[in-house]
């Protein structure tokens, strides 16, 4: 039961990636207003590659991906502790 509970860890698959990738330190946590200036960043980036008929790099669309998580799982709720 335990390892059901924590499943979203185990796919994570380049744990700190992001954190390192937007040069925050360890232990800190990442801001959503970064997170969404991150996204605007990279639709801006897919705009324009798409307007010249190509593609993002790939470290952006995984960059891309990476925030899109991060985002989503930071509006998760959190599960509440037990006393």
């Amino acid at each position: 039961m335990a390892e059901e509970k924590k499943w979203i860890k185990g796919a994570i698959k380049r744990p700190g990636a992001l954190r390192e990738t937007l040069g925050i330190e360890e232990g800190e946590k990442i801001p959503k207003e970064r997170l969404d200036e991150e996204a605007k960043q990279l639709a801006k980036a897919k705009r324009k590659a798409e307007k010249k008929g190509t593609k993002m790099t790939a470290s952006q669309r995984r960059l891309a991906r990476q925030v899109s998580l991060a985002k989503t799982l930071g509006n998760l709720p959190r599960a509440a502790k037990k006393a």
